[in-house]
């Protein structure tokens, strides 16, 4: 039995990714009792191997000004993911228990905004290191599986350019909802 955790869309600046899984929903699929496996996915297929560490829990504050010259300020929560050896790969995944107590532990020492997106930083000797945005979570009998997506790079200034919610995904297909960015219209 499959049970989705709300991912409602959260968008607190033009900034916020398509995928708006907050910290909140995560920690929703985290409180899930009794405790499972945590695991991390990537179009369909696990992407992070059992054993993997949370190396570090971050809250992210940006201030950044798009090619409309328009000045935007966000949060996100970012989780930094970190393989584990072999040995430690044979004690199965990390538990939601487990992570939430790690979670805990960091939001006792530094502000963490459950409203902001949550994001999954993830790399190995095979695989750059990548900011990940979440696309939705899951909660089975067996496990809370993370549905990782791939970045990708967002008009903001969208009333100025004319390309309101465009967006270049990570195979650089461009996606656009409305007009086109014209020579001279505005865009840098």
């Amino acid at each position: 039995m499959t049970t989705p955790v709300s991912a409602a869309p959260h968008t607190p600046s033009p900034q916020a990714s398509v995928y708006s899984v907050t910290t909140a929903d995560f920690l929703e699929a985290l409180r899930v009792q009794p405790q499972r496996p945590l695991e991390f996915w990537l179009h369909g297929e696990r992407l992070v191997g059992a054993g993997y560490h949370l190396t570090e829990i971050g809250a992210v504050s940006t201030e950044a000004v798009d090619c409309g010259g328009k000045v935007d300020r966000w949060r996100e929560t970012v989780i930094q993911l970190l393989d584990g050896t072999p040995e430690e790969a044979k004690n199965g995944f990390m538990t939601t228990r487990k992570a939430l107590a790690i979670y805990e532990r960091v939001a006792g020492k530094i502000s963490l905004d459950e409203a902001a997106p949550v994001r999954f930083e993830y790399g190995n000797a095979e695989r750059v290191a990548v900011r990940y945005g979440v696309d939705r979570l899951e909660v089975t009998e067996e496990r809370v599986t993370v549905h990782l997506s791939l970045p990708g790079v967002q008009c903001k200034a969208g009333d100025v350019c004319g390309l309101p919610g465009g967006l270049v995904t990570a195979s650089g297909e461009l996606s656009v909802l409305g007009a086109t960015c014209e020579p001279g219209g505005g865009c840098c």
